[in-house]
């Protein structure tokens, strides 16, 4: 086969230096980020803080010669299918053009920031930022910070910069579930015992895996466990929020499960403090040194800080790709994502998507779906290589049964139960999560079913 690049181009390789969180911490235990065939064993905590696994992936990188590969600093600005050529043509941003065999996009769904249209946001004179390009010049000591959001990135955030600022406004649009992380630092003698014995240490990360993978039925719609784990839940909250008045406003007006169920051990602990104040009415507007909320209140803030997530059900955006006859993917999508497996998407041939529509997890770590979608893709580059094919391309109709399937079981999950979250499009279709267990995927993809793609021979692609 050639190319001149090597023979899968992936989307992830051309990457841009971006900021982040202040030393954020894991979202899962910190075995669950290892892969399965390189286990670390002396994690410093439980929980990991950001450079630590950091730092695990560089190692990674390091040790199996990824870096060579990778060209820092490019972005990918467009792709198009070549049928005459059976080569994906690649365009960066800075006019470079690329040719590939086959094209993996690895960008994931949770990294364009979203930004909330705030009227006013714009007049505003202080210093604002999205959490996820954090602003290290500003010092906020002393400062009175307005936070928007209250999820999984504020959660992070807000218990790091209480103790520093002079008053801190957390502006909730609405209440999130949150368990404790019951994190902790692993003892020596515990990262020594780890370090002699792999075995041990691999059989934790699955002991992980398996205590996370039992939440299943919660989401599924097992009731009597959904309100026996919403109990504990909210009894958490109770135990460490003494207000009535704010304990009321932290108890959130959906089943658990129904939007990201988030974990830690500081942020209610947080919202206790004598600066830190939860705002619960809407905001109506900003000033240039004010936030004035729909009950007319007006608040005097020097900083805005946005923590309002990612544009999660855009996928692959903002990047253009063009399959078979010049058809956009924007176009195949304006209904909401949708791939075979989360794979394979129909007239776009060799294009193989990691962490795809309908991939994502409410109860285990992305670690196992992205190594069962890994070993997948390198099975199906080993039929290109191997039965010398121009491409495989899915079937429509199979990939319009996977989606209808799909639908019907994601339907009677929890996040169908639930209005406005992340994991949906704007008209309600569900686009991000997997629809059943980690089990049932690594199942659906042990081995690719190649009855299920059109299989284009070269020399066929050579006689036209």
């Amino acid at each position: 086969m050639r190319s001149r690049l090597p023979p899968i181009g992936s989307l992830s390789a051309y990457t841009r230096k971006v900021g982040g969180l202040p030393s954020g911490v894991a979202r899962r235990p910190a075995f669950s980020y290892c892969f399965s065939f390189e286990q670390k064993t002396d994690w410093s905590r439980k929980w990991a803080p950001q450079p630590e696994i950091l730092g695990y992936l560089e190692h990674c990188a390091r040790k199996y010669g990824l870096l060579p590969h990778v060209r820092f600093g490019t972005e990918v600005a467009s792709a198009r299918f070549d049928e005459d050529a059976a080569l994906w043509r690649v365009r960066t941003t800075a006019g470079e053009e690329l040719e590939a065999e086959g094209l993996v996009s690895a960008v994931g769904q949770l990294n364009r920031p979203s930004v909330p249209e705030l009227p006013g946001l714009e007049g505003f004179r202080g210093p604002k930022f999205h959490s996820a390009r954090w602003n290290h010049a500003v010092d906020l000591s002393g400062k009175a910070v307005a936070v928007v959001g209250n999820a999984a990135s504020a959660i992070q955030f807000i218990p790091r910069i209480a103790p520093r600022v002079g008053r801190l406004l957390v502006f909730q649009r609405s209440a999130n579930w949150m368990i404790p992380r019951f994190d902790r630092a692993y003892t020596e003698s515990e990262k020594a015992r780890f370090a002699r014995h792999p075995g041990l240490a691999r059989l934790y990360r699955w002991w992980i895996w398996a205590t996370h993978e039992s939440r299943w039925p919660i989401f599924r719609g097992q009731e009597l466990l959904r309100r026996r784990f919403q109990g504990l839940a909210e009894g958490y909250m109770r135990g460490i929020v003494s207000d009535r008045s704010l304990q009321e406003a932290l108890v959130p007006d959906y089943p658990i499960g129904g939007k990201r169920i988030l974990i830690s051990d500081d942020y209610y602990q947080a919202l206790g403090r004598p600066n830190v104040e939860v705002v619960t009415s809407g905001i109506e507007r900003l000033t240039e040194d004010a936030i004035v909320t729909r009950d007319g209140t007006r608040r005097a803030v020097d900083v805005v800080i946005l923590g309002t997530g990612f544009e999660s059900t855009s996928f692959l955006a903002p990047l253009r790709i063009e399959g078979q006859g010049g058809r956009s993917l924007h176009d195949e999508w304006k209904d909401g994502a949708r791939a075979y497996l989360g794979i394979s998407v129909a007239g776009f041939p060799n294009l193989f998507l990691m962490y795809g529509p309908n991939t994502n997890l409410g109860h285990n770590s992305i670690i196992f779906m992205i190594e069962c979608q890994t070993r997948y893709v390198l099975e199906c580059i080993r039929a290109l290589r191997e039965r010398d094919l121009a491409w495989l391309d899915v079937r429509r109709d199979v990939m319009d049964a996977w989606d209808a399937r799909l639908q019907q079981e994601l339907a009677r999950t929890v996040w169908a139960a639930t209005g406005k979250s992340w994991y949906k499009t704007e008209a309600g279709r569900i686009t991000n999560n997997w629809s059943s267990s980690t089990i049932r995927y690594w199942w659906k993809t042990r081995r690719p079913d190649f009855r299920a793609y059109l299989q284009v021979a070269r020399e066929a692609v050579a006689a036209r």
